[in-house]
């Protein structure tokens, strides 16, 4: 699919970061677009940019749908096919995600579980519903968002990840292993997983704000510091239109796996080579010393 325009896009987490940098790239390319997110001001900010963006008649629908909740993703479906008009899309970007809860042993089941049923029943359910619609165009592509942390699970020694580590090592798994069932039963459709690694967005407030912030801090953490260290994290990494563009090459050139960003390039040598030397405090302090800023 080198080209996207005249195309249908399904973004799920379009409300904000990669989301909405999806959104606006593709809306500039003429792709008609269905964004989802759990926040309808966010949403409402992505479509208002993106009709600004728009050009050669694509369309923009938005729909608010919490992605781990299945009648909700249902319902989502089901909007997308009476605003754009068509039994089809031509591609699926699973992307909605969300952090927090890590720790398997000491955090509370409910909010572990999450973590953990947004960032994979997300891209589950997502699949699930929207697949025949893929399978209907003459062309179509799923792009499941995980994570360096979909190969490397850890963010530091002092900080559990458990959750959203299992779950986005789920959408690396299931994705690859979707590239052999489509080539059986649907080789017009291809699959690419997408492992960022630190993107400047607003997953960590955006966590926070699901979960509560006290829920999110390090140990001996206050909420000040913590809340400075999100904006931090936002307001540095790779910008999400830098990334945006690489997974969007990456789609046109057909890549099944979509590195993005130099340190997922160089975690994902790292743990290559080494598996068990790129979980040691060693590792993550000399290499990655801004995992413990």
């Amino acid at each position: 699919m080198k080209d996207f325009s005249g195309k249908i896009a399904v973004v799920t987490g379009g409300g904000s970061g990669i989301g909405r940098a999806l959104v606006l790239q593709l809306v500039a390319e003429g792709c008609s677009i269905a964004l989802c997110d759990i926040s309808e001001e966010d949403m409402a900010e992505t479509c208002r940019l993106a009709e600004a963006e728009a050009t050669q008649g694509a369309k923009i629908t938005s729909f608010r749908a919490d992605v781990s909740n299945e009648d909700d993703v249902i319902a989502f479906r089901d909007h997308v096919l009476a605003e754009i008009g068509e039994d089809h899309i031509h591609l699926l970007f699973n992307n909605a995600g969300v952090a927090g809860a890590g720790s398997f042993v000491a955090d509370d089941r409910a909010k572990w579980e999450r973590t953990f049923n947004v960032c994979w029943d997300g891209v589950y359910l997502n699949a699930r519903a929207f697949m025949p619609l893929l399978v209907k165009a003459n062309e179509g592509h799923i792009i499941n968002v995980s994570s360096v942390n979909g190969f490397w699970a850890t963010i530091g020694p002092d900080t559990p990840h458990t959750a959203y580590c299992a779950a986005k090592f789920a959408v690396k798994g299931f994705t690859e292993s979707l590239l052999t069932d489509l080539a059986i039963n649907a080789p017009h459709v291809k699959a690419s997983v997408v492992m960022p690694g630190h993107i400047g967005t607003s997953i960590a407030l955006n966590s926070a704000r699901e979960h509560g912030i006290s829920d999110v801090l390090a140990p001996g953490e206050t909420e000040e510091e913590r809340q400075q260290s999100m904006e931090d994290f936002r307001d540095n990494g790779l910008p999400p239109a830098e990334a945006a563009k690489i997974i969007l090459d990456g789609v046109r050139a057909e890549e099944w796996r979509i590195l993005v960003g130099e340190d997922a390039q160089m975690i994902d040598a790292a743990t290559r080579t080494d598996p068990k030397y790129v979980l040691t405090r060693e590792f993550i302090e000399q290499a990655i010393p801004t995992m413990n800023d």
